[in-house]
């Protein structure tokens, strides 16, 4: 089985590219931290990274999502790892669940060593769930970058370029390029 994480900075497809890789047929588990800030905002959360539970919530969402995807090839729109990324940015501690679901990742080699890192647009759209700058944005995405480089992942660069191109380069670098009839 093989499992590829994309990942890369708040804004620059990772969503637009796993959708279109699912509907290429492929096996996705879309982002948890995206969906968690959702479901705090909608329940009346200002802050939801304030929140003493959200990195344990987000961590939770993602080990579902990873543990409940089958297929011999899957594409995980961010990982454990991006969470940590998370709490570096914000200086938030890495919680013993967050610690625990690393260790879990590490042990049984569960992604590929390969990530592939989506470069950002050149801008980026806030949003009511993503409430951050564009310049913020970049930090966030050098600080995934050194992350994985230190837990010793080699980062693919996905460039920016139409959709379909992105998509197509995926589908090779993964080794498996499914056809649409």
């Amino acid at each position: 089985m093989r499992r590829f994480i994309l990942t890369g900075a708040p804004g620059a497809g990772k969503t637009t590219l796993i959708q279109a890789l699912a509907e290429r047929g492929h096996a996705v588990a879309r982002e948890a931290a995206t969906d968690v800030n959702a479901i705090m905002i909608a329940r009346g959360v200002a802050h939801p990274i304030a929140e003493p539970d959200f990195v344990e919530q987000i961590a939770d969402l993602q080990r579902e999502r990873r543990l409940a995807l089958g297929g011999e090839l899957q594409f995980h729109d961010r990982s454990a790892i991006c969470t940590l990324a998370l709490c570096r940015f914000v200086d938030l501690p890495e919680s013993p669940f967050l610690a625990a679901e690393l260790a879990e990742i590490e042990r049984e080699a569960f992604y590929e060593r390969r990530v592939l890192f989506v470069d950002n647009l050149g801008f980026m759209t806030p949003t009511v769930v993503r409430r951050i700058s564009f310049e913020d944005s970049l930090l966030f995405e050098a600080v995934h970058e050194a992350v994985y480089r230190e837990l010793g992942y080699e980062l693919v660069r996905i460039p920016r370029a139409p959709l379909a191109e992105r998509v197509e380069m995926i589908e090779r670098l993964a080794g498996s390029p499914i056809s649409q009839e």
